[in-house]
């Protein structure tokens, strides 16, 4: 008996060819979409480390795993700019009535573009439900870690460096390679009016508790008093603890860094809310991709770039409609079971009915007989 053989059916020259269109251009714009995103996401994380909620020694790392977070939301309007501007200029290039004319209408860009569309959807949806809030969770076990560290909070023997969250004055002017031990330390704190001066002959950093920073300093002096007042007071110590306070930390919702095999088995508003978001980010995409045919149709010397507005727009509405849809289920105002399905289905039938409407092709005409 002969071994069966399976053999994958190669892909037509045509099919190829519009597979390399549409790909090209999606990569294209998603490279300028990254590009502009990456930059917003560098100016908000650069605002946050001068307001001291993150380490600058973090910058690089916090922002790749931001970026890794923002791919749910960009692919998809990246997926449908490029199939807009890829199919809308077979139309301008009159290639469209090429394929037309061998009997290739809009239904047939279908297979190649499901080609772009299936790995591209399952990168989102990967992004979305899994690799988004590791990222996330990663990045707040980043921050957490960092706060912990002088090293990495950037204090340096001989500077002075204001510590997190405004809790003072640091100087230190020696200090260890790893970090944790210091001599001829300077600490000056304020809080309501009254200033405490430190200072040290040597110490250490240890954590305590939960997680917690304590200075453990040896043959020093303290002097308390307030600004206006002479009621100041010194004293010798020869040990002293002291608790170093964290960085000011973003508000965040803790659902946003938990995984999603928790968030299903959490029957909790907010839960089900950040559920339905991320479920809700490739079923957009694949509503997009859909939409994408009959919006790139147009005329051999039509404008190009006129439907992109339109889009851009549909893009807009579609996104603010999910953040609202959301935001009332974590509110308790839509039911969980109905989630966001409300609006999926809708845009779903929207699209299928422009795409079968505008997949016909005429009939060819019939000659009449001499």
């Amino acid at each position: 008996m002969q071994a069966l053989k399976f053999k994958l059916k190669p892909m037509p020259l045509i099919e190829r060819y519009l597979w390399r269109e549409f790909a090209s251009t999606f990569a294209a714009v998603a490279i300028v979409l990254l590009l502009v995103s990456m930059g917003a996401l560098f100016t908000d994380l650069v605002g946050e480390i001068a307001r001291g909620r993150v380490p600058a020694s973090l910058l690089l790392s916090q922002l790749g795993l931001r970026t890794l977070r923002w791919l749910p939301l960009v692919l998809p309007l990246a997926l449908f700019l490029g199939l807009l501007l890829s199919i809308g200029r077979l139309y301008a290039d009159s290639e469209m009535a090429v394929l037309f004319s061998v009997g290739i209408g809009p239904r047939k860009l279908w297979r190649p573009i499901s080609r772009l569309l299936w790995p591209v959807l399952i990168f989102i949806a990967c992004c979305s439900l899994w690799w988004g809030p590791w990222a996330s969770n990663k990045a707040k076990e980043m921050i957490d870690v960092a706060n912990r560290s002088f090293l990495i909070a950037g204090l340096e023997a001989g500077r002075f460096v204001e510590l997190p969250g405004r809790g003072g004055i640091l100087y230190v002017g020696e200090l260890a390679t790893d970090g944790t031990q210091f001599g001829k330390m300077f600490g000056l704190s304020e809080r309501d009016g009254r200033f405490d001066v430190i200072t040290a002959r040597a110490g250490d950093l240890v954590l305590e508790g939960d997680n917690q920073r304590i200075l453990r300093l040896q043959d020093g002096y303290r002097v308390e008093g307030g600004a206006d007042k002479k009621d100041y007071r010194m004293m010798h110590f020869e040990k002293n603890e002291i608790r170093v306070p964290d960085r000011e930390q973003e508000i965040d919702s803790s659902v946003k860094i938990r995984s999603t095999w928790s968030l299903l088995k959490d029957k909790n508003a907010l839960a089900q809310s950040e559920l339905h978001w991320r479920i809700a980010m490739p079923i957009f995409a694949l509503i997009l991709t859909i939409m994408a045919l009959p919006l790139a149709r147009s005329e051999p010397r039509q404008a190009r770039y006129g439907r992109l507005i339109l889009a851009f727009m549909s893009y807009l509405v579609g996104m603010n409609l999910l953040l609202i849809g959301a935001n009332k289920i974590g509110t308790g105002l839509i039911p969980n079971w109905l989630g966001l399905w409300w609006l999926h289905l809708p845009m779903l039938a929207l699209a299928l009915w422009l795409f079968y409407r505008d997949g016909r092709l005429a009939a060819p005409a019939k000659r009449a007989q001499t």
